[in-house]
């Protein structure tokens, strides 16, 4: 037998859920916007080569640290061969959507072990 527990929520809750939810649904601007601009990345995601070029140098602590970490699913996309903007933004979308998933319940773990009833 299951047990169902409701959860409610108050209004400050339901608001927060509803901006998080048009967070996630905005995550394709990472795609639309650089392309509008001309920008090549999106603003802050750039590679050490790519900073190289823009600005002339290399930061020394992105040069040493830039190799370090490497993203579970570089540039948001399971085929980089695709280039339909279309399944990007559903990646970006299912990327947003996971973050915030793996962020909720890391949240809730950290928050179990700290508050005991």
């Amino acid at each position: 037998m299951f047990l169902r527990r409701e959860v409610k929520m108050n209004k400050l809750q339901k608001r927060i859920l509803v901006f998080l939810i048009i967070l996630v649904l905005l995550t394709p601007a990472g795609i639309f916007l650089p392309m509008v601009f001309n920008a090549g990345d999106a603003w802050g995601e750039w590679s050490a080569e790519t900073l190289e070029q823009t600005i002339g140098y290399v930061p020394e602590g992105l040069k040493k640290n830039s190799e370090t970490y490497s993203a579970p699913i570089p540039d948001y996309t399971l085929n980089e061969k695709d280039e339909s903007t279309t399944r990007q933004s559903l990646y970006y979308i299912v990327s947003g959507i996971l973050g915030a998933a793996i962020t909720l319940g890391a949240t809730m773990l950290i928050s179990k072990l700290i508050i005991r009833k």
